[in-house]
């Protein structure tokens, strides 16, 4: 086949965003795609994806075929579509047919559609799509409060370098809370809840006492980081369990923050279990070994 093909879909229009489903079935078609040495070009939506090639920019005589992938076909944005680009032989792959007649629909001259009425349904297109790399899911535990350090709180500043720069790693993030609610199914009803939940994850990111604690006790590395300035509890705990992956909050920067990361990955998973047997057989000392003791002299007077 001659010609160059324009790939779209909802991902072109969608305002800022595309879902995983969307990105992954653009995936298979590509590879089918290249596989055959065919020559195409994708447009993205300009929230989503700035630096690329968006509708706008496009010159519809500079391409022979227009593929559309996967969603549901409806809507003015698919039938402008078949407007701009009438001279394009036009085919939908790998979606939903609600009405048949729909002009957004009749107006391909191909549909490979997943389900239709009357149809057998297909594979989605995500099913197939080549399997990557797997990347790191993080847990991201911050506070924004404990107002009792009162002008040495650097919580803002804190959150706001941390959540920055993770949003430019190549990893899964999953915003976390501490808190137990037996009412709110978005959060953990009990600490061994939420204990299961942290032994999934390749590391934490936290300014949080117990998420490095808890996190470190799952066996998971922690990225830590102190929100007080000068140190506080965080500090303190880092040292009391022997964990070196710290950042005190003057000094949160894309050096430090990439080095603990690369270290938590790497030499910090076998540490981090370290710690966690150390816990497990009891090492360390805490407060509860001497409450004994305490309560005693307590009632001595």
């Amino acid at each position: 086949m001659r010609g160059r093909i324009l790939l779209t879909g909802w991902f072109t229009f969608r305002h800022g965003e595309a879902t995983a489903g969307d990105v992954l079935a653009l995936h298979r078609v590509r590879d089918v795609l290249e596989r055959e040495r065919l020559a195409y070009d994708v447009v993205w939506s300009p929230g989503f994806r700035a630096d690329a090639l968006h509708l706008d920019d496009v010159r519809p005589e500079d391409y022979t075929h227009l593929v559309f992938v996967c969603g549901p076909l409806h809507g003015p944005q698919i039938e402008e579509l078949h407007r701009r680009f009438a001279h394009c032989a036009r085919i939908a792959v790998g979606t939903s047919v609600i009405d048949p007649g729909s002009p957004a629909v009749t107006g391909f001259h191909r549909v490979l559609a997943r389900d239709a009425p009357g149809a057998e349904p297909a594979l989605d297109l995500a099913a197939r799509a080549p399997a990557p790399p797997a990347r790191p899911v993080a847990g991201v535990i911050l506070t924004h409060g404990q107002h009792e350090y009162g002008g040495q709180r650097r919580h803002a500043e804190v959150a706001e370098a941390v959540t920055a720069w993770l949003a430019g790693r190549d990893c899964a993030r999953l915003q976390l809370e501490t808190r137990l609610d037996t009412r709110d199914w978005r959060l953990c009803a009990t600490a061994e809840q939420f204990e299961s939940l942290l032994a999934r994850l390749d590391l934490v990111v936290t300014d949080r006492l117990h998420g490095l604690v808890l996190a470190l006790r799952a066996g998971t590395p922690v990225l830590a980081i102190d929100p007080v300035a000068g140190g506080a509890k965080v500090t303190a705990q880092a040292r009391a369990c022997g964990w070196p992956a710290l950042l005190p909050a003057g000094r949160v920067d894309a050096d430090g923050l990439g080095r603990w990361w690369d270290w938590c990955l790497d030499e910090g998973r076998r540490r981090a279990r370290q710690v966690a047997d150390g816990f497990r057989r009891g090492a360390g000392e805490d407060g509860a070994d001497r409450l004994v003791a305490a309560l005693g002299a307590a009632a001595a007077g």
